[in-house]
């Protein structure tokens, strides 16, 4: 196993699948490629009252934002000393990450699952496992759990 696709929203639980891809990268001296995909904008600008310049100036700044947090990761698994690569693209993020999967030629995508409930999935769903039941590679979840309280 050579390369392992870790794509990543860059929420707290984010920190967390990255250190056990980068175990799993170091054990099996492979390489991470961190993925974060950022959904299209798809804000109504022509709307009376918006005002379409702020709105874009917001939207480039929480962009720039995601760049420099995703960066900062890659440097800090850089520490595992195994290969990583960061990319950071715009578009729906499940055929984001599988096109970016097949292009790549990857042999392994670590995810992370934040614990919902089934009923949850059925209505909300959420990326992991839309790409479980569309991918061809082996996807290994990494429990993170419900958001505690207080």
């Amino acid at each position: 196993m050579k390369t392992i696709l870790v794509p990543i929203d860059l929420s707290r639980a984010s920190a967390r699948v990255c250190d056990v891809a980068a175990a799993l990268a170091k054990s099996l001296r492979g390489r991470l490629v961190l993925l974060h995909v950022v959904p299209p904008q798809t804000v109504a600008l022509r709307a009376p009252g918006f005002a379409t310049a702020e709105v874009r100036g917001m939207l480039a700044a929480l962009e720039k934002r995601s760049t420099e947090e995703l960066l900062e990761l890659g440097r800090r698994l850089k520490r595992s000393r195994r290969p990583v690569r960061v990319i950071q693209l715009t578009g729906d993020p499940v055929p984001s990450i599988l096109r970016k999967a097949a292009e790549l030629k990857i042999d392994l995508i670590v995810m992370g699952s934040h614990g919902q409930s089934a009923a949850y999935d059925l209505l909300v769903g959420s990326n992991t496992h839309r790409v479980l039941r569309r991918t061809k590679w082996p996807v290994l979840v990494v429990p993170i759990g419900r958001p505690q309280a207080g």
